[in-house]
């Protein structure tokens, strides 16, 4: 893969970049009308999404940042994004262009005040992994191997003007409108911030690795601050397969069936009893240990979930609840779902709507264990999503709908639910974290 020598940092020069993208879509329209004239629609639209989802990450990849991390955040909406995108977006999960060594020497010497060679005993200037926000490079220092994060440059001054020029299509794709949708935007943009402060990254995986050491078959890297700044992170460099590459490979059912256990149990412990949630989990931020443990790296996304939010989301969990037709309208309006000034229409519809789709999304809470290699569950949430992203009904509502907590911890557990299917794990013990 080609290495980048130079990123576009000024709202200038990303903009120009973006605008650039947009004549290319404009052409790609062009392309579709004409073969509209000579193939079917489901072929023709097919072809435009896969063409601009190519066009869009390509753009994106070379701007990296907050926009990348957007395409990443979209990847993982596999029931509301056409295939093409959700397949383009993911590799920004794992396999995107790297800096080229002379930038990343020059980056180093920036944050760190040295040069990398007078800070380890040996440093690989070519990335082992690159990603949204930064790379990877191995390192040694008295005998140990070490993994060297650093941040791209200018990642975290573009923040602000990156989300404003996703903004417009992220509104259209989600049907956002309304004097109360910046909340959703803000949310996600401290929470972008925070992830592009390394120091801040490095507290919270001390504290979250340090809460969750206990629980079994789960592995935590060690972070060196004196090997630190707020744009690098140093740690342990840890071995094993990625694991979008294990589920890949013939295992066991018994190792799949450990290692989802042991993501499940990390997950919901961090839920209900730390009431804090590493919110960003794609495949590219774990680990497959010989010995089918699962290691756990990058902790820049963590969501405090407040108790206004936590009671009544899990509240609705509970099938009693989802079938109580009063409590059900109360708890709707306390996660912001429904609203004072909805119309009867607008409540009959948002209320039928949610109560279906968590009706299926809340299945693995109403049983003791539950079988995630299922394809019959995931494909009623998609089936659900393609339904509701093609309701002409919808499309005419406010889609500005839901506090805006819902962002993360809705993104925490498509997330989950999607990495729990990749391994196939059967047998999980839902409850199994109350014992922890």
């Amino acid at each position: 893969m080609n290495s980048i020598d130079k990123i576009p940092i000024s709202k200038v020069q990303r903009a120009s970049k973006l605008v650039t993208t947009g004549a290319k879509l404009g052409v790609n329209y062009i392309k579709y009308y004409s073969d509209k004239l000579t193939q079917d629609e489901t072929t023709a639209r097919a072809k435009l999404n896969e063409n601009n989802a190519e066009d869009i990450y390509d753009s994106l990849k070379r701007l990296k940042g907050s926009a990348l991390k957007v395409a990443q955040m979209l990847s993982m909406e596999k029931s509301i994004m056409p295939q093409a995108y959700v397949e383009k977006f993911s590799l920004s999960q794992f396999s995107v262009p790297p800096l080229s060594p002379p930038l990343v020497i020059r980056t180093f010497k920036k944050y760190f005040g040295s040069h990398p060679d007078q800070v380890f005993d040996s440093f690989n200037s070519n990335s082992i992994n690159a990603a949204s926000i930064g790379q990877v490079h191995l390192a040694t220092k008295e005998g140990k191997d070490l993994a060297v994060k650093i941040q791209y440059p200018g990642v975290a001054g573009s923040i602000a003007s990156d989300l404003a020029l996703v903004k417009p299509i992220a509104m259209k794709m989600f049907n956002i409108k309304g004097k109360n949708s910046d909340q959703y935007f803000k949310e996600i943009e401290n929470k972008l911030m925070e992830e592009t402060s390394y120091e801040l990254e490095i507290e919270q995986s001390m504290a979250m690795s340090e809460d969750c050491r206990h629980i079994p078959n789960l592995v935590f890297p060690h972070y060196y601050k004196s090997l630190s700044s707020d744009r690098i992170i140093t740690m342990d460099w840890m071995k094993g397969l990625h694991l979008s590459e294990y589920v890949a490979k013939e295992t066991s059912q018994e190792d799949r069936n450990q290692l989802g256990q042991a993501l499940w149990d990390f997950y919901m412990y961090q839920i209900h009893h730390l009431r804090r949630v590493h919110a960003d989990p794609h495949p590219g931020n774990f680990l497959v240990s010989d010995e089918a443990e699962l290691i756990v790296l990058d902790f820049g996304c963590i969501k405090q979930i407040p108790d206004s939010f936590y009671v009544p989301y899990f509240e609705l969990a509970i099938k009693e609840n989802l079938n109580d037709p009063d409590l059900f309208a109360t708890k709707m309006f306390e996660l912001e779902i429904l609203r004072s000034d909805d119309s009867p229409e607008e409540i009959q519809f948002f209320s039928a709507m949610f109560h279906e789709l968590l009706s299926v999304f809340t299945e693995p809470f109403q049983a003791e264990t539950f079988d995630f290699s299922d394809a019959d569950f995931f494909n009623r949430i998609s089936a659900l999503g393609e339904k509701y992203s093609k309701n002409t009904q919808l499309r005419k509502m406010n889609g500005n709908r839901g506090s805006k907590h819902f962002i993360y911890m809705n993104r925490t557990f498509f997330g989950l639910y999607n990495l729990m299917f990749d391994l196939k794990a059967k047998e999980v013990s839902i409850n199994n974290f109350k014992n922890l």
